[in-house]
């Protein structure tokens, strides 16, 4: 996994509860932490850190997860406003993400191993979308997408159909776009 993922954790984690609770699940992970976001690190330590900071959190690896990709996404609007400001809501965004931000994030990052998504427009005008991927980290995509929902202002309901952690092949998620969030 590559650096980048473990620099916005840290970000996340010391924004939300302080220095010392970073270094708290460095230590319970029993890692050191020397992450670089061009670095390549192994799977396991995202894992580690997850499972500390679920038992910390008291919440599960999921909501943990879950959490971490929706906190992350405003650095992310930050770091790379060019991916968000071709977009003025959330669904042109999340279809975006095969064909311009993985393109675009394997170009900075050589070797980054993302995850496989595919889109299908429903008659309902929800997004069903399959996640495909090794590390299994459907929750995070989950935060991501629900994180990119409320950098637009709107809201948005994230059902999981399916789930590799449920013995599924892949993860199915029906999408709803809700319009913009209530002042």
């Amino acid at each position: 996994m590559k650096g980048i993922v473990f620099n916005l954790l840290e970000e996340v984690v010391i924004r939300h509860h302080g220095e010392d609770a970073w270094d708290s699940l460095l230590e319970g992970a029993d890692l050191d932490g020397a992450y670089t976001s061009l670095g390549s690190y192994p799977d396991d330590d995202i894992y580690k850190l997850v499972g500390v900071a679920a038992q910390t959190l008291d919440m599960t690896p999921f909501a943990t997860l879950r959490w971490f990709g929706r906190e992350a996404m405003p650095l992310l609007a930050s770091r790379y406003p060019t991916y968000f400001c071709a977009h003025t809501t959330t669904r042109p965004f999340v279809l975006s993400v095969n064909s311009i931000i993985h393109p675009e994030v394997r170009k900075v990052y050589p070797g980054a191993d993302v995850p496989t998504f595919g889109f299908r427009e429903e008659p309902d005008g929800s997004l069903l979308m399959t996640y495909r991927s090794a590390r299994r980290l459907c929750a995070l995509a989950q935060g991501f997408v629900e994180g990119a929902a409320d950098h637009f202002g709107e809201a948005l309901s994230f059902d999981h159909l399916q789930c590799m952690h449920q013995g599924d092949q892949t993860c199915q998620c029906r999408i709803s776009f809700l319009g913009k969030k209530a002042s």
